[in-house]
């Protein structure tokens, strides 16, 4: 399809993903990016931090790369408003972009409590490349780091503070680490692992204020001991970018409301990424999934639908996957349902833990966690995300994972899933390679 103007409105994974699903697709027509940054991966921000990666690797699409594919490029501008009737975005500056079609791929803002002293020089989220550039250069072999905050953004830069500061302290307001990643037996063996590596932790600590003190950060709590540190990191959750969009008649619930093809209530502007409530594969549900996984393939499906095909998406799995200091960790799917059928195993000589959820005799959720040197840990990995995708009934392995569920593999060639699976794509074809 040729003529019609499409205008992508961030650089991110969900944005990038569709600007290239375009010109994969053969549509000729125009292509504007609106984005504040850059195009880069937040996701290898943390091999960044860790020092594996140079900055330049970050990026996911060089100047050279978007003129290739003929984008008209409206970096370092950020969008004011939008008015879905006459069919322009206002840009700051007070200038206009017309479309024809629209996709919100604004992604999400990290969060800082309302504490005082929470804006201190030294104190720092990670959450963009400025964040991850500003730890980069402050962290030290010396330093004494302290987190606020254990969830899994936290978890996925621990690898990089532990290899590059002298100590790390992590603070959780939750009575554990990790509240909305694992339950309460997943989390006793990850602090038990970070404890060996001589990571201390404070659960239930409440955090009243924060105060620079001759160069080091001062931090005081509701109850127990203050803590001196070098350097604070903020991983307290994240917000998604929906400001701007007031006003402009779109539904909006926890991100922008959209169908199966991930159209909003107005038929022209699509959503994307982490400021989409779209499909839970799982449930059925609408949902924001602040995941890359769900970003490339939201971006991958208004692509699609914008280059003129009808694809409809099948739903996102919730996932998250994590290693620190050679301990894996997943969950995945409904992982806290409580109203499943649940199946625990727990070998804390080996730090290995597995919980199965069912309904009906399917797998709706997986928490498993297991040194990163034993192979098994991978190859279940991808065997129990593909008993949650493909519904297979377990009905007859039910017991036998009662009794062994350390082993998977049985069951999962007894469902007969893979020759289901391996043909399914997000777009019903072959991906290209991604500089095509």
């Amino acid at each position: 399809m040729a003529g019609k103007r499409h205008v992508i409105v961030g650089g991110g994974t969900a944005g990038l993903n569709a600007i290239r699903t375009l010109r994969q697709s053969g549509d000729t027509g125009d292509v504007v990016l609106v984005s504040l940054e850059p195009p880069y991966s937040r996701m290898v921000l943390p091999y960044f931090l860790e020092q594996r990666i140079s900055q330049s690797h970050v990026t996911t699409a060089t100047p050279r790369q978007l003129d290739h594919w003929q984008v008209d490029c409206r970096i370092g501008r950020r969008v004011a408003g939008l008015d879905t009737q006459a069919g322009h975005l206002t840009l700051d500056g007070g200038d206009d972009v017309s479309y024809d079609d629209l996709l919100i791929a604004t992604g999400s803002s990290a969060v800082r409590p309302p504490i005082p002293g929470a804006d201190s020089p030294g104190v720092f989220n990670f959450w963009d490349l400025a964040d991850a550039q500003a730890v980069h250069n402050k962290i030290h072999p010396a330093a004494h780091v302290v987190m606020v905050g254990a969830g899994f953004i936290s978890f996925t830069i621990l690898n990089g503070i532990l290899q590059r500061s002298g100590r790390l302290t992590i603070v959780e307001v939750a009575p554990r680490i990790l509240p909305r990643m694992v339950d309460d037996d997943g989390a006793g063996i990850a602090a038990k692992w970070l404890e060996a590596q001589g990571v201390t932790l404070r659960t239930g600590a409440v955090l009243n204020r924060i105060e620079n003190r001759d160069g080091r950060l001062h931090l005081a709590f509701e109850k127990g001991e203050a803590i001196e540190a070098d350097l604070v990191v903020m991983a307290t959750g994240i917000r998604p970018n929906l400001d701007w969009l007031q006003g402009s008649g779109l539904e909006i619930n926890q991100g922008i409301l959209v169908d199966d093809h991930l159209r909003s209530n107005v038929a022209n502007v699509y959503a994307a990424g982490d400021v989409a409530e779209a499909r839970n594969r799982v449930t059925g549900s609408r949902e924001v999934h602040a995941i890359e996984p769900t970003a490339m393939e939201h971006g991958r499906v208004v692509g699609a639908n914008m280059a003129g095909k009808d694809v409809a998406y099948a739903g996102s799995l919730l996932m998250n996957i994590v290693s620190v200091a050679g301990l894996d960790m997943a969950s995945f799917g409904t992982w806290d349902d409580p109203g499943a059928d649940i199946i625990t195993g727990l070998a804390p000589e080996r730090s290995a833990y597995r919980k199965y959820l069912l309904r009906d005799g399917r797998l709706v959720g997986a928490i498993m966690i297991g040194r990163s040197q034993e192979t098994w840990s991978d190859n279940d990995l991808g065997m129990l995300k593909g008993l949650v995708l493909s519904g297979a009934d377990l009905t007859p392995w039910v017991e036998y994972l009662r009794n062994h569920p350390f082993e998977v593999k049985k069951p999962f060639l007894a469902s007969h899933i893979t020759g289901r699976l391996l043909p399914q794509t997000i777009l019903g074809t072959a991906s290209p390679p991604p500089a095509a």
